[in-house]
């Protein structure tokens, strides 16, 4: 059983002092699922994913992913997970086929398996033939589409997205959407937070 699954909280909490920013949550989420989580802004959704990544310590509760405890192996977990913050991450005066090789080399990937990749990326995001332009002058649905390509360079087995969608116009969300569910089909588990009750 727990195999088939990509991830398992049971009772998470995180304190800030005596601030409760995530309180005493569970879930799991199966291997291959998208995930949607759901809550307005400062309802922990954020918070919860930084646990996730071993980049904060619970208060109490415990967290696997992919089979790995966030507390003690979140070194070795981070090679097989993507993450998509809410501020895109780009580096706005590189390229955009400069922030995949970027993020690529930052992953491990290199050689041809990169070369491929950045292809591969570039097609995805829409972005043939513009790949030499500076990330700052991107829209802004094309700027999501290639952050979520520098998330999953490395192909991962799981994808975290923080708010991937907030500002950015109905059309581009509705794409985006659809690159979601292409990573499903393709075998990649995504957890996704948003506000958006349609969503």
């Amino acid at each position: 059983m727990t195999e088939s699954l990509a991830v398992v909280v049971e009772h998470l909490v995180k304190r800030f002092g005596d601030f409760v920013a995530v309180d005493d949550i569970s879930f799991t989420v199966s291997r291959g699922e998208v995930f949607g989580f759901l809550g307005p802004n400062g309802a922990g959704k954020t918070t919860t994913i930084r646990i996730l990544l071993g980049l904060l310590l619970p208060t109490s509760g415990c967290a696997s992913v992919l089979g790995y405890d966030v507390l003690t192996e979140a070194r070795a977990m981070r090679h097989h997970v993507g993450y998509m913050s809410q501020m895109f991450t780009l580096y706005r005066d590189l390229t955009a086929a400069e922030n995949v090789e970027f993020y690529g080399r930052v992953y491990g990937v290199s050689g041809q398996e990169l070369a491929t990749r950045i292809v591969e990326i570039i097609e995805m995001a829409g972005l043939r033939g513009h790949e030499h332009q500076l990330t700052s002058s991107l829209s802004g649905g094309w700027a999501q589409r290639l952050a979520l390509g520098c998330a999953i360079v490395h192909d991962p087995n799981l994808v975290l997205l923080d708010e991937p969608t907030a500002g950015v116009d109905p059309v581009s969300r509705r794409e985006f959407w659809d690159l979601i569910y292409d990573l499903a089909r393709g075998g990649t588990t995504v957890l996704v937070t948003t506000h958006y009750m349609d969503e």
